[in-house]
């Protein structure tokens, strides 16, 4: 084995964990991303739910994968309906600080 292919393999060993955290940081941004998806539309079924007159928080959860569902806070004020959820993460300090939340609002449903 001559220098130079000596070289390449511990520089490709030196990059693998550099290219796993990096791969982790874009699958935490995605998954942020996606639980802000989540919440958004959580709160508008909540608020649609509100406007027809039926419990905004039931179908807040509803409109929520299992696991969101457990992981949510849904509030609702006046005619706001508020979602707060926590992505997914390996990381569970991190998956605390990256929550994300989404609201709607709609008039209750008076007929």
């Amino acid at each position: 084995m001559d220098e130079q292919s000596g070289q390449a393999t511990v520089e490709a060993v030196a990059a693998v964990p550099l290219l796993m955290a990096l791969g982790a940081v874009v699958l935490q941004i995605l998954a942020t991303g996606y639980a802000s998806a989540l919440a958004d539309g959580a709160a508008e079924a909540g608020a649609l739910a509100l406007a027809d007159g039926r419990p905004a928080v039931a179908a807040a959860r509803d409109a929520l994968p299992g696991w969101a569902s457990e992981e949510a806070t849904v509030g609702v004020s006046g005619g706001e309906v508020t979602v707060s959820l926590s992505p997914p993460s390996p990381l569970p300090g991190l998956a605390g600080r990256l929550a994300v939340s989404s609201s709607a609002f709609a008039r209750r449903g008076g007929r």
